[in-house]
């Protein structure tokens, strides 16, 4: 009983000490220490896919790295605009469910934006987009189950379409009754102290999509691959998605490229290298 004990001071020490030589990250963002999680398909999921890889997931050792607190809302990425850098996303006048230019939805999270806007917004701000399992490490937030606060979710959790919460849209229960993002926040925060993770909008992640990946590429160390591909990761679900699409193994892809098409429920957070 002594060893353990002992065991245990000592990996707390040493995870301290490893804490200790990264600077406390700017207001806004959570520094996610370095270490192995679990990800892919949670125990006792049904609703796994493949490229979600086998039930009860894989080990994948993720290093230390820093990631936004909160969706970019439409705010800041206007504040990019104005600095001669960012490009205007698809807005509220090419569609209703675009916020940019949408009144009072300033907090919302920045929407209709492709991949590549998203990361001139983000090495703006001197990060780029999380990759894939970054993002799952941080959303899970210590936990192996289908969602961190358990196997169901519903709009008490998160924003999305549970099929039965209605709002001001009537009978229609995307968006928790809304049809609509929400703006940030407006749910409780996981285990990390990171908002929106599940739902609101879906998130842009730097990965190009492979269905093997997690199995072939994360659990063997490569974090930044594939090196090519068609289509990239989205992850953490929408407000106009089901429950099953806001799991926490859930792999979404999308073009990076919208073309005429209007990504109404993608938006993105942006990662960092942890700075000593």
């Amino acid at each position: 009983m002594m060893k353990i004990h002992s065991r245990l001071l000592c990996l707390a020490l040493l995870l301290s000490l490893t804490l200790s030589t990264y600077a406390e990250p700017p207001p806004g963002r959570v520094l996610i220490s370095a270490g192995e999680f679990r990800m892919g398909c949670s125990p006792e999921d049904p609703d796994c896919s493949d490229d979600e890889g086998d039930s009860g997931g894989v080990s994948v050792n993720v290093p230390v790295f820093e990631i936004d607190q909160y969706e970019v809302p439409v705010g800041e990425y206007r504040e990019c605009i104005e600095a001669g850098v960012c490009n205007r996303p698809k807005d509220h006048q090419r569609s209703k469910y675009c916020n940019f230019d949408a009144p009072g939805r300033e907090d919302h999270p920045v929407n209709c934006v492709d991949w590549d806007q998203a990361l001139a917004y983000c090495e703006w701000r001197g990060g780029r987009l999380p990759y894939e399992a970054e993002w799952e490490k941080a959303a899970r937030g210590r936990t192996i189950s289908r969602y961190p606060w358990g196997q169901e979710v519903d709009c008490k959790h998160a924003i999305l379409d549970d099929g039965k919460t209605l709002g001001s849209a009537g009978d229609e229960p995307d968006g928790c009754g809304e049809d609509r993002t929400w703006p940030r926040g407006q749910r409780p925060a996981n285990a990390y102290g990171l908002f929106n993770m599940y739902g609101n909008a879906g998130e842009w992640t730097m990965n190009w999509y492979a269905d093997n990946a997690i199995i072939a590429l994360y659990a063997r160390g490569d974090l930044t691959g594939p090196g090519n591909g068609k289509r990239r990761v989205v992850r953490g679900g929408s407000w106009d998605e089901n429950m099953s699409n806001l799991r926490s193994s859930y792999r979404n892809v999308k073009s990076p490229v919208s073309g005429k098409a209007v990504y109404g429920s993608i938006g993105f957070r942006c990662a960092y290298d942890a700075s000593h």
